[in-house]
């Protein structure tokens, strides 16, 4: 057992350094096996770089022969080229030389004809100058006597043939111009046909029955008295049935009249301390319908930006007349009808409508202000800071000669309104009748001579004799005359009194 033990002691002993003697030797011959590999591909990798630069110097050589090729294409082909740009150039030269030799030659020919020319001339001249002298003996007269006897008959006999040539020339105008003219205004009125309803100065309640008369007169008319007093109309009570009237020259008394009835007879209850009541209750509630009134008429035409205040005056134009035709529904259409005048003309289109839709502002306080409405109309417009184009529309619409195209558009604008059948309700015979009767007021005074009554009865001129009347006079017969004019007529807006005293002293020196 000792001995086994022993002899795997020495086995061990001798093998493990035997053992690591030939791990070295393996270890020796592995590494050179691994170094012989390692140089082979480093000596791979060498011949390949060397191929590939051999490679790319051919490759280099290759495109260096190419470029220079190309090059000595290109040159060859700016040779070629530059040889025929100097063909042609030398070939231009010589033209131009040429050229130059032909026009030098037409140079000298022309001077010599401009020599005989000149030659030519001065002989002309000579013999003008003989047959001229000649003509003067023969005519006793100098040249320029003759000249300007020669001009006078001229001047005469064209002053006749262009005297007739205009006046032909100005009648074909004005008939070309009237035609134009009716047509650009019938196409306008095409474009805007309003319908129109003449509006009288009465207005009609009807009542639940005839009982309800009774007690809107009251005990001894106490109550209709109140409603007249207070409203500034006269309530008509007759025989027709279930209905009663109202009279008076303002349409917003009568409406404002007629929306109190109607509020007192819904109530029942009538007596003074509650037709106040109602009055007052009607009054603002006639407020609303005016702002509302000319709120809608602002927006029907087109314009905003309007101050409210302008809008409040506008709406009162509901309840104004002018001959029987509503100012409100007037305004409106001449609004429309000057926007498409100026359209027509080439006109300022906003203005025309602006000014044709507040021309007659005036008219809402005329009764009111003292002044004539165009004249309450431009200090309105004034007032609220509206641009003078269209205070020109305004304060000028009734002018023979308005001062801009658009105030001159609204002045035709307001006459077609004005002028549409069944639009006012004055007939022929009825105007002439007012004015008859406006002139036959004033003839009724002592040293009246003349009076015309002017711009459809808005003004009435009084002639007087100077001998008879005196300037003091005057002036109290033009008082004397509106007071009994406003006792007497019934008329719209305001009438001008204008008193006139002219002396002519005319002699004849003989």
């Amino acid at each position: 057992m000792i001995a086994e033990n022993l002899i795997w002691v020495i086995l061990t002993a001798v093998g493990i350094p035997g053992g690591m003697i030939t791990g070295y030797f393996a270890r020796k011959v592995w590494a050179a096996k691994q170094i012989d590999t390692a140089e082979a591909k480093l000596h791979a990798l060498i011949q390949e770089t060397k191929n590939k630069q051999k490679e790319m110097m051919m490759e280099a050589r290759d495109k260096s022969i190419k470029l220079i090729d190309d090059a000595k294409r290109e040159t060859e082909s700016r040779r070629r080229e530059l040889s025929h740009l100097q063909e042609r150039l030398e070939k231009r030269e010589s033209l131009f030389d040429q050229k130059l030799l032909d026009l030098e030659e037409k140079q000298q020919k022309l001077y010599e004809k401009a020599n005989r020319l000149e030659s030519a001339k001065k002989e002309i001249l000579k013999i003008k100058d003989e047959q001229m002298a000649k003509l003067e003996q023969i005519a006793r007269l100098t040249r320029e006597e003759a000249k300007n006897v020669l001009i006078s008959n001229m001047e005469k006999e064209m002053k006749e043939e262009l005297a007739i040539r205009m006046t032909k020339l100005q009648r074909e105008n004005n008939d070309e111009l009237e035609k134009e003219a009716k047509n650009i205004l019938s196409r306008v009125i095409q474009r805007c046909a309003s319908p129109h309803t003449a509006e009288t100065t009465t207005t009609i309640v009807n009542l639940p029955s005839d009982e309800m008369k009774g007690r809107i007169i009251g005990r001894e008319g106490r109550n209709i008295k109140t409603l007249e007093q207070l409203t500034g109309v006269e309530i008509i009570v007759d025989d027709t049935p279930e209905a009663i009237v109202i009279s008076g020259f303002s349409p917003i008394r009568r409406h404002l009249a007629k929306r109190a009835l109607e509020k007192l007879i819904q109530d029942g209850r009538i007596h003074p301390g509650r037709i106040e009541e109602t009055i007052e209750t009607a009054k603002k509630e006639l407020a609303l319908d005016i702002k509302k009134a000319g709120e809608e008429a602002a927006y029907e035409v087109g314009i905003a930006g309007l101050d409210p205040k302008l809008v409040q005056i506008i709406g009162r134009l509901k309840y104004r007349t002018s001959y029987g035709q509503n100012i409100l529904r007037h305004s409106i259409e001449v609004a429309n009808l000057s926007a498409l005048l100026a359209e027509e003309l080439g006109a300022n289109v906003t203005t025309a409508r602006k000014g044709g839709f507040l021309h007659d502002i005036g008219k809402a306080v005329d009764q009111e202000v003292q002044g004539t409405h165009p004249e309450i109309g431009e200090d309105i417009a004034k007032k609220f800071g509206l641009s003078k184009e269209i205070i020109y529309c305004i304060a000028n619409h009734h002018d023979d000669n308005p001062p801009s195209l658009e105030s001159l558009i609204v002045k035709t604008a307001d006459a077609i309104s004005g002028s549409r059948p069944g639009a006012r309700k004055d007939t022929y015979e009825q105007y002439l009748q007012r004015l008859n009767e406006l002139e036959d007021v004033a003839k009724s005074f002592e040293g009246v001579e003349k009076v015309y009554a002017i711009q459809a009865g808005r003004e009435v001129r009084i002639f007087v004799t100077p001998d008879k009347i005196d300037d003091l006079q005057a002036i109290k017969l033009a008082k004397n005359i509106a007071k009994k004019i406003e006792e007497e007529l019934r008329y719209p807006g305001e009438i001008k009194v204008n008193v006139i005293r002219e002396k002519r002293i005319i002699e004849y020196a003989r």
